[in-house]
């Protein structure tokens, strides 16, 4: 009888080892992303990172990503195990030793980043900026609020900016970015910056928003970034320019082809299996 419920215990927990079925039509190969959101910090429609963790989640698995993501930093296990990590997330530079240490081994092999809004905020803007390219410092009046944002393009070659124009957004903007230097980063559009009341003196300054960040770590691993300076107003997530944008900055980050999240086609569900015919007996009553 023991053994018989020893036999039993082993094989219940080779069952509870198995892996979790993979959801229906997720492609084995893809983009591995983890998103790095955090809790929702300003007023209604201002901020919304926990919606975004839930809205991107499905639109990136839709796309073909394998998806996974928390309101906090991956830990080291989750990064072994991702190829890009999306944060959007308010003053993500504020890293513990452990956080940046298993932050730095991500970069140090080639995993790939991209910054949302105000993710490149933190105490060390340059360090931030050894990442993302360029950092803000915390607590600095540094933007323009609600205000409008008009793109221009710099780099309309760039197979990232597809299906970017010189569009204009309602959104916010930073001016005082930390920038790295050796290499610097590659704009993709600047912007003028806003004459409200918060950006004072630094009305009609032009200020890169969108820009990629590719430099070589130590090891010779080539690190990939990709920032969108706004995001402040989460309806602007949904806009088509931007959203196809973003697709491909993060499968540019990710090393994987620039439109591989825009061009995956879902496999479609076998067709259900009829119901079983009515037996002999039932059809003859």
């Amino acid at each position: 009888m023991k053994r018989q419920i020893g036999l039993a215990l082993v094989l219940l927990a080779v069952a509870f080892a198995q892996p979790a079925p993979r959801p229906w039509g997720q492609n084995p190969n893809g983009i591995r992303v983890f998103i790095w959101a955090g809790l929702k910090t300003h007023g209604p429609g201002l901020h919304d990172y926990p919606q975004f963790l839930a809205d991107w989640s499905k639109l990136l698995t839709d796309r073909g990503a394998v998806v996974n993501g928390a309101l906090h930093m991956p830990s080291a296990a989750d990064l072994e195990q991702t190829d890009v990590v999306v944060i959007y997330k308010g003053d993500a530079g504020y890293l513990t030793p452990d956080q940046k240490s298993a932050l730095d081994a991500f970069v140090k092999r080639g995993g790939g980043l991209v910054s949302l809004h105000d993710a490149l905020c933190g105490p060390d803007p340059a360090n931030l900026a050894q990442y993302l390219g360029g950092g803000k410092k915390h607590g600095e009046v540094n933007y323009t609020l609600d205000a409008p944002v008009t793109y221009s393009v710099v780099d309309k070659a760039n197979p990232i900016m597809k299906d970017m124009s010189n569009l204009t957004l309602f959104d916010e903007s930073f001016y005082l970015i930390t920038w790295a230097k050796d290499p610097g980063i590659h704009v993709l559009a600047n912007a003028e910056i806003a004459p409200t009341r918060s950006a004072g003196d630094h009305k009609g300054e032009v200020v890169p928003q969108l820009w990629t960040y590719e430099h070589t770590v130590p090891g010779g691993q080539l690190a990939r970034t990709f920032v969108w300076m706004q995001g402040h107003t989460y309806a602007n997530f949904a806009n088509y320019q931007i959203q196809r944008t973003l697709l491909r900055g993060i499968a540019w980050a990710a090393k994987h082809p620039v439109n591989e999240l825009i061009d995956y086609v879902a496999p479609q569900r076998p067709p259900r299996p009829e119901s079983a015919p009515a037996t002999a007996s039932r059809q003859g009553q």
